[in-house]
């Protein structure tokens, strides 16, 4: 993991956040993230930028608290989280990629709605922050392969350079060539 003393300050911040209820401020930590995570390609950082996300937009959707599942869920995150500081400050990287992955797998153990529910936060996480890691100018493909997603999921959420050409503005051939090429990059 790349950028150790920052993904720190994000997880304190975000355990703060959470315990007050501040669930912007959570998004917001993890937008910081994603310039750390577009500069070093590195899978923990872009994890670490979804997974913040993901738990900012699960915590704000108050009524997935009345669903079974939910308490035990709700202390797999505050758990994790402690364990994640606790390892960063020992430098102990190597269980901080274990307990991202508890975030993500605890999902499995959920059911019904929620589970559905949740997951769908998460993929949407994945595609939100594609969409800003594409933005930093790293290509689609690339973008596409950290994050698990089809290159047609980035493109439909990040759009392409092509919807900034006004209606009216027709390409040339070089122009639509260039294009596609940036699109398949």
């Amino acid at each position: 993991m790349q950028e150790v003393d920052n993904v720190l300050r994000i997880f304190e911040e975000a355990k703060k956040a959470i315990e007050i209820g501040n669930f912007s401020k959570i998004r917001e930590l993890s937008n910081q993230t994603i310039n750390t995570a577009s500069r070093t390609q590195d899978p923990d950082n872009i994890a670490v930028a979804v997974i913040v996300y993901s738990i900012g937009k699960i915590l704000e959707r108050t009524d997935y608290q009345k669903y079974p599942g939910w308490k035990k869920y709700y202390q797999t995150i505050k758990d994790s989280i402690d364990e994640i500081i606790t390892d960063l400050d020992r430098d102990n990287m190597q269980p901080v990629s274990d307990h991202l992955k508890d975030i993500r797998d605890s999902i499995n153990h959920l059911s019904g709605n929620l589970k559905a529910y949740v997951q769908e936060v998460f993929r949407k996480a994945s595609i939100n922050k594609a969409s800003k890691i594409y933005e930093h100018g790293i290509s689609m493909e690339t973008t596409a392969k950290l994050l698990g997603l089809t290159l047609w999921e980035v493109a439909s959420y990040a759009g392409t350079k092509s919807e900034q050409i006004p209606e009216t503005e027709k390409l040339d051939v070089k122009s639509r060539i260039k294009l596609a090429e940036e699109f398949f990059s």
